[in-house]
This record gives structure tokens, sequence and C-alpha cells, in this order.
């Protein structure tokens, strides 16, 4: 029986669907069993909709010639359960793609081809020792760094989130702080379940046990009451920027180690994830995760200048507001963030163009920034206006930036879009530190200029889950390498 072309649709949409059902088991199980995150080029597929496991698919055409199918890629899923692996991010997409279109197969089973691009991780002894977590503050980025860490929890998790500590404790705060958690204006509902135990003082949550600690004070806290060790300090509260005022987290029992989320001053190291984090050195104490800006810039910046050069350059930032800024107009100790946020255009300052030479020193002195406040609560975006030692062109800068976005070591620091009609919303809970807006690409002989999208919240919560991966000794290896 032929069938007409809508029953043929129909047809073929009834078993992507199929497939991709199958499939969210499969994705949940190596998550949250084995540390195996799942994605297809580069888009996860952690705790994803069948629907959004076939748009993730439809993304591939983006970017080669031919559709990957979603039976296709589940046959490589199905044998990726099977074998032993050490936690790791594997790009399902890039192995399906590979042995079907490119490789050819190499001559080798899907079995056996997959097993030599994952020899790295198949059937290695041991496992790293979790690391105890604290979120020193629970605001705009602690919050989303505990649905993070939260959606990793398991029996193989490596990063486990163990306590937040916050001021206050007055009556229906630990309510508040459960609700602020499962709520979010911006980046949506909680995807799970929550609870509070009031007489513990806990935050129930997709099986996290999280223990909340009311202090004033960084070095005031004895985690072993709580049965917390050598615990990573995460703090968020960006009250304390230097050696002296972050070292007296280290005053405090049971904490082993401090990162900041904010630009530290002083010597403490500014890392960018792929960029200078082979700079954490396992006796480092303190150490920041810089800014969101700075972390959407500098691997890009770091990829054009390793291939053209950068002799000099401006960053203009259109940020979005922050909770630094006044709803409306009042008293305010910084020039002109006194005035209505979601009202006006406001410029200020950055650092972020500066702090890029903190973990690039050889763009130290090269690059000039500003910034503009704008009346949008998340996602912004860097102009970076740039002259390079190398002439080149648009065509040939944007197939350079999607190689980067796609192959290169900052794979998982640098997105890459082909959109006409892409606005900042769209970009919401992106988990790249930067999106290259390629349409917008312009380029004239050795000038270049780059729009360059971020979300400033959630891309750079997934940039310090990193840096803390790294300074617990964490290995998390992205494959295949390609």
């Amino acid at each position: 029986m032929t069938l007409t072309p809508e029953q043929a649709y129909q047809k073929s949409w009834l078993e992507r669907q199929e497939f991709a059902d199958r499939m969210q088991p499969l994705i949940g199980m190596l998550y949250r069993g084995r540390g195996i995150e799942i994605c297809i080029y580069g888009r996860p597929l952690v705790s994803a909709s069948a629907i959004e496991i076939i748009k993730a698919h439809k993304t591939v055409t983006k970017y080669e010639k031919t559709k990957l199918r979603v039976r296709e890629s589940y046959e490589f899923l199905e044998i990726l359960s099977g074998l032993n692996l050490n936690p790791a991010k594997i790009d399902l997409g890039k192995l399906a793609f590979g042995y079907i279109y490119k490789d050819k197969g190499k001559g080798l089973s899907k079995e056996d081809y997959l097993k030599q691009e994952l020899a790295d991780i198949l059937d290695q002894d041991g496992h790293p020792e979790p690391q105890d977590v604290v979120l020193y503050g629970f605001g705009r980025i602690g919050r989303l760094l505990a649905r993070l860490l939260i959606e990793r929890n398991g029996p193989n998790a490596t990063l486990r989130l163990r306590a937040i500590v916050v001021r206050g404790g007055k009556d229906g705060d630990l309510e508040k702080r459960a609700s602020l958690l499962r709520r979010d204006s911006v980046h949506g509902p909680f995807n799970g379940s929550i609870t509070v135990d009031k007489k513990a003082n806990v935050i129930k949550a997709n099986g996290s046990y999280i223990q909340v600690i009311y202090a004033d004070s960084p070095d005031s806290i004895d985690y072993t009451d709580y049965g917390i060790n050598n615990a990573l300090i995460v703090d968020n509260t960006g009250i304390w920027k230097d050696e002296e005022g972050l070292g007296l987290h280290l005053k405090s029992k049971g904490a082993a180690k401090v990162l900041l989320t904010a630009p530290a001053g002083g010597k403490i190291k500014n890392i960018v994830y792929g960029v200078n984090h082979s700079d954490i050195k396992q006796d480092d104490k303190i150490v920041c995760a810089a800014s969101c800006t700075t972390n959407a810039i500098t691997p890009i910046l770091k990829a054009i200048n390793d291939e053209y050069g950068i002799d000099n350059g401006h960053v203009e930032t259109v940020h979005s507001y922050t909770n630094d800024q006044n709803l409306i107009d009042n008293f305010h100790k910084g020039e002109r963030r006194g005035r209505a946020a979601a009202l006006n255009l406001v410029l200020t300052s950055t650092g972020a163009a500066k702090a890029v030479s903190k973990a690039l020193p050889e763009l130290e002195g090269k690059l000039t920034g500003n910034a503009i406040r704008v009346p949008t609560p998340n996602v912004s975006m860097a102009i970076m206006n740039l002259n390079l030692e190398k002439a080149t062109s648009e065509d040939e800068l944007n197939k350079f930036l999607l190689d980067v976005a796609l192959h290169s070591e900052l794979r998982d620091q640098v997105d890459y879009t082909s959109s006409t009609e892409i606005v900042s919303t769209d970009l919401v809970g992106n988990r790249y530190a930067g999106i290259v807006d390629s349409r917008a690409t312009i380029v004239q002989d050795n000038r270049a200029v780059l729009y360059v999208w971020y979300d400033n919240e959630f891309g750079y919560s997934c940039q310090v889950v990193r840096v803390m991966q790294e300074m617990a000794g964490i290995k998390y290896p992205s494959l295949p390498t390609a």
C-alpha cells in the first residue's frame, strides 16, 4: 500500500517519538548510575523530553549535510549502556554520525567502533572520590548551582551538594529558600520534587539531602557537625574578594578549599575553564571563577588569537540588569546604577576586558571595555571589535568558529548559531560560556566584529561547576575528542 505524503510523515514522526521514548531511561541510567552525560552535537539530553531529543537531532543538519535519525543514534546508545565506562561527557551524535557517514565504520562493528573511540574511559580501574560541596550564599548563582548539582545526584555523583549557608533563620525562612529553588521566573520550575524538614533544617530535592546552615560569618561554622569533611566552599555572596576575606572560610572546621563566583583581587587565580584551568594546582586553597562576561569572551578570544593574532580591540557588553541595580530610582553608591533598572539603558563600566589577561596573559593591555545594562532579566551580549594580525573574511572566520564549537578543546565553552531569527530569550538555559551569532559577524580585511550571546546566569554556572570539578581533582573528559 502506497502511503500519502501525510501518512508517510505521520509514520516517520511516530517512529522518531518511539525511539526518543526508548532513549530516555537509558540516558537517565547512564547519567545517574555512572556519571555519563549524553549529548547530541553539544545539546544535552539528560532529563530531556522525547520532543527535546528529537529537536536535538535536528540540530545536526545545521552542521552536517546529512541528517542523523533518532533510530540510528538509539542503536549506539543501547550499546553504550552495556559498556563499562567511567564518568564522561559523550557526544552520541558525533559517534553515530562518524560511524555511519564519515568513517563508514572503519570496517568495525558498532560495538568495536565505540570501544575504540571511548578507550580512555572503557574498563578503567577506580572512580573519583566524591567531593562534599557547600554553597555559601543562595542567590541567583547559588540556586542555579544547586539545580546543576542536584541534577547530577546519584550513586556515582562526583560533586555532592551537602549544605547551603545563609543569613537569617527567622520563621518561614526555610520554606522561602525552598520555594525560590522550586520556582524561578527566568529559568522556570525545578525539574523534580522539593520538600523541607523544618526540624532538621533540611531541603530534600530529588534525592539530595541539603543541610541549611544559618551563619553570619564564614569562620563560625563547624561543618563536621553535619558530617561534612574537606568541603569545597563555593562563595556566591561577592562580599569577600581577596585572600584575607575568603580565607575566613578556611578557618571553619571541615572546609578545605574556596571558590569565588565573582572576579577576585590580589593574587587569587582567576580561572576561565577551557582556557587556563590547568593553572589550578592541588595545593591551591582559594580560586576564582572570574565573571560571566570574562567567561563568555575569553575562550573565543583565545581561539581567534591563536589562529589570527589580535593586535588590539574593544569589547562592549550589553548586559541584563542585575540585583545590584535599583528596581526604581533610589540612592545607589554606583554612578547611574540608582536609576530604575527595568526602565533604562544604563551606561556603566566593566572590568571584563582587562580581566581577560588574567586568564590569557598574551592579551595584556590589548583590550578596552565598557558596558550597557539593559531592561532584560537574563542573557547578555558581548560585541567584540578586533583588529587582527592577519586578514580574513566573514565566511572564513565563521567557518573557523564553527570548527572551534564542534571539534576544538573549547567545544564545551563555545556554541555557534546561524539562525537569522534568534533573540535573547531563546538562549535562556544555554549551557555554553558564549554563543557566536555568525549571521552578525562583520569582517573587513584584518578588522572583525563579533557578536557573542551568553546566558550570564546559567551558562556561567555551568562554567563554575567545571572549575569545581577541576579543584576537586575530578577529570570529566569530553568524547569523542574530535
